[in-house]
């Protein structure tokens, strides 16, 4: 299953279990920004294919009533399914930050325009850390689970602008060694 949206479903069944107009809702303020529906029918669409595939099902007794709301959890077999993607994610992050320098080596004939990219990636970065929201401190109580996740969040991308600010000073030298050993 290649769907981003697909899985974020999957998680939100998996931390409660829903029906699909309540999903479509939880994902809006969940993923706001990061992620985005077409439409409530995505859900609908979705939830089809998370069914057959087996990783969620149908609660028992949720279809009664005069506007039936059929609500669904996730399955052991979707349980399994999303933690094994979770760690996925993190060998394709790598991929991606691997094409980008082997992308990057293409500019390498021209090391001003290959530190011209790494000068917009450094000001992306800064911007980055500009909008990162600031957590409470180490061994502070966590309030909520929402607290929790804002923390989270702003800890994984100031460790990860951090060590990509990092490889930019490094790619900065190495560039620019390469331009003055072309100048000699």
């Amino acid at each position: 299953m290649r769907s981003l949206v697909n899985w974020a479903l999957l998680g939100l069944i998996i931390d409660r279990p829903s029906y699909a107009y309540e999903l479509a809702q939880r994902f809006e303020r969940t993923y706001e920004g990061a992620l985005t529906l077409s439409s409530v029918s995505h859900v609908y669409v979705a939830l089809g294919k998370l069914s057959e595939r087996g990783l969620v099902e149908e609660v028992p007794g949720t279809r009664s009533g005069r506007q039936p709301k059929p609500h669904y959890r996730a399955t052991d077999i979707g349980l399994d399914a999303f933690r094994d993607w979770l760690v996925e994610q993190l060998s394709e992050d790598r991929q991606r930050q691997k094409l980008f320098v082997l992308q990057l080596a293409a500019l390498a004939w021209s090391p001003e325009m290959a530190l011209d990219v790494i000068d917009r990636v450094e000001a992306e970065c800064l911007q980055e850390a500009a909008r990162t929201p600031l957590g409470s401190g180490p061994g502070e109580t966590v309030e909520s689970r929402s607290h929790m996740v804002t923390r989270l969040i702003g800890e994984e991308s100031r460790l990860a602008v951090g060590a990509k600010l990092a490889w930019v000073q490094y790619a900065r030298e190495e560039l620019r060694a390469l331009g003055e050993s072309r100048r000699r």
